[in-house]
């Protein structure tokens, strides 16, 4: 059963739109990836551990570095559930929040 990548919704949807769009290629081309090869073979540096049950897919483009907030459900799902340009080393914990209350939506 092949993985495919999903979004939350709207709001996610509009959150990458807001990416330049470079960044929102970088996004297209590692999804398809997880989708073309599996979650599994997909590693470190494109996909990282926060949290719990919070991932992040890490790619970037001429203004910098973005992330995007997933979390994996039954059926070889990832749920994007969270967005951004990145502008500290860390992912900043009001990110972090948001995603976990927006991955609190989806039955897990």
């Amino acid at each position: 059963m092949p993985w495919t990548v999903e979004t939350l919704g709207a709001i996610v949807d509009a959150e990458i739109a807001a990416l330049p769009k470079d960044m929102q290629a970088a996004f297209l081309r590692l999804a398809e990836r997880i989708e073309a090869v599996g979650l599994e073979r997909v590693g470190h540096p494109h996909v990282k551990h926060l949290r719990d049950k919070l991932w992040e897919m890490r790619f970037g483009g001429r203004d910098g570095i973005a992330r995007a907030i997933y979390v994996t459900i039954v059926g070889r799902r990832v749920i994007v559930v969270h967005a951004f340009m990145k502008k500290s080393q860390t992912t900043p914990k009001a990110a972090l929040d948001l995603a976990e209350r927006r991955a609190k939506e989806i039955e897990l």
